[in-house]
C-alpha cells in the first residue's frame, strides 16, 4: 500500500488515533484567550542527521507550560527504534541503541495524545515539524494542525521588531545557546532532546513575560 501511494499519490488510510487527533480542531482557539490560559508544548527532536528525506528521529523530548509555569510532571523523554545508525549523530547525541525504544507506531500515537490541540513550541521548529510529520505520515496524517510558535522568531520579534531581517544580524545571534546566555539561562544537558526542550521552555517563559510587558497578552496577538 505504501509504495502504491507514493506512485499514484493516493492518500494513506487514517488510523483511529489520527482521526481522534484531527477531531480536536473542529473549533479554533479564540483569538482573545489570554496567554495565561494557553498550554504550550515545548519540544525538541534529536535525529540521525539533517536530511528529512533520509534521516530519522532518535529521541524526542518535551515539556508543557501553562499559566507561566513549566509543568515538570509533563516532561517527556522518548527514544525511538530507528532503522538508521549514524556515526556523526552518535558523537553528538551519544545515543547508540536505546534499550527501550518505542516503535514508530507507538510513538506516533503517544505523541498525538500528548500534544492534543496545544500550541507547539520549539527553537528553529521547522525541522522538528518535518521530522515529526514524516513519522506520522504512514498513519494518514498529512500535517500537524496545532498552532506553532518558534522561540527564535519570537525573540527576534520582541527584540528587533516584527519586520526585522535576520540576514542583517550577527551570525548565531539568535541561536539557542546565545539566547540562553543573554537571558541568564544556564546551559545544561545540551544536545539531548529532553535537555534542549527544557532550555527552550525556560526561554519561552522569559519571552512570554517580555511579550506581556509589550502589550502582547492574548493568543491572537501572540501568533501574528
Amino acid at each position: 500500500m505504501n509504495w502504491l501511494s507514493r506512485i499514484f499519490g493516493k492518500e494513506l488510510p487514517k488510523t483511529a488515533f489520527v482521526e481522534t487527533y484531527e477531531s480536536l480542531f473542529e473549533k479554533p482557539i479564540p483569538p482573545m484567550r489570554p496567554i495565561s490560559q494557553l498550554t504550550f508544548v515545548v519540544l525538541d527532536t534529536e535525529t540521525t542527521g539533517l536530511d528529512p528525506k533520509k534521516d530519522f528521529i532518535i529521541s524526542f523530548g518535551a515539556i508543557k507550560l501553562r499559566s507561566y509555569v513549566l509543568k515538570i510532571d509533563t516532561a517527556q523523554e522518548i527514544y525511538l527504534k530507528t532503522p538508521v545508525k549514524n556515526k556523526e549523530a552518535i558523537q553528538v547525541h551519544e545515543i547508540i541503541d536505546p534499550i527501550e525504544g518505542l516503535t514508530i507506531k507507538d510513538f506516533a500515537k503517544q505523541f498525538l495524545d500528548y500534544i492534543g490541540r496545544d500550541i507547539i513550541v520549539g527553537h528553529h521548529i521547522g525541522f522538528d515539524l518535518l521530522m515529526l510529520e514524516k513519522v506520522l505520515k504512514p498513519f494518514g496524517l498529512k500535517k500537524l494542525l496545532n498552532p506553532v510558535l518558534d522561540t527564535q522568531y519570537l525573540a527576534m520579534r520582541l527584540e528587533k521588531g516584527p519586520h526585522y531581517d535576520p540576514s542583517m544580524g550577527k551570525p548565531g545571534e539568535y541561536s539557542l545557546d546565545n539566547l540562553c546566555e543573554r537571558y541568564g539561562i544556564e546551559l545544561d544537558d545540551r544536545h539531548t532532546a529532553a535537555g534542549d526542550a527544557f532550555l527552550t521552555g525556560q526561554l519561552l517563559l522569559k519571552l512570554l513575560k517580555m511579550a506581556e510587558k509589550k502589550g502582547i497578552k492574548d493568543f491572537g496577538t501572540l501568533m501574528r
